[in-house]
Parts: structure tokens; sequence; C-alpha cells
């Protein structure tokens, strides 16, 4: 699975930065794989929430 991958700048502070650096070290990643790991679990979270609503709707 070969996705093109955007480039998108972004702007945090130096805090949580420092906090994303200590996680990503802990989990072995980089800061950028840190970040697209964790965006990548919130979307699943969110899919995975909707499903359980749209099945409590029928």
């Amino acid at each position: 699975m070969d996705e093109k991958k955007k480039q998108v700048p972004l702007r945090l502070s130096d805090s949580l930065w420092k906090e994303l650096a200590d996680w990503a070290e802990d989990e072995f990643r980089s800061v950028n794989g840190q970040i697209e790991f964790l965006l990548t679990e919130a979307v699943r979270r969110r899919k995975k929430g909707k499903r359980k609503e749209e099945a409590k709707g029928e």
C-alpha cells in the first residue's frame, strides 16, 4: 500500500513538541511518525464510534 503523503506545515508549542518527542522516543518513532500514528488512531476510533452510533439508531 504505497500511498502518497501530503506535507502539512504544523506549528506546535514548545511544551507540546517536547511531550510528543518524549513519547515518540519511548515508542521508537520519530516525532513525525508519532504524530501520524496518533492522528491515524484518532480517525480509526472516530470511525469505530460512528459505526456504533449507526448500529444503535437502526
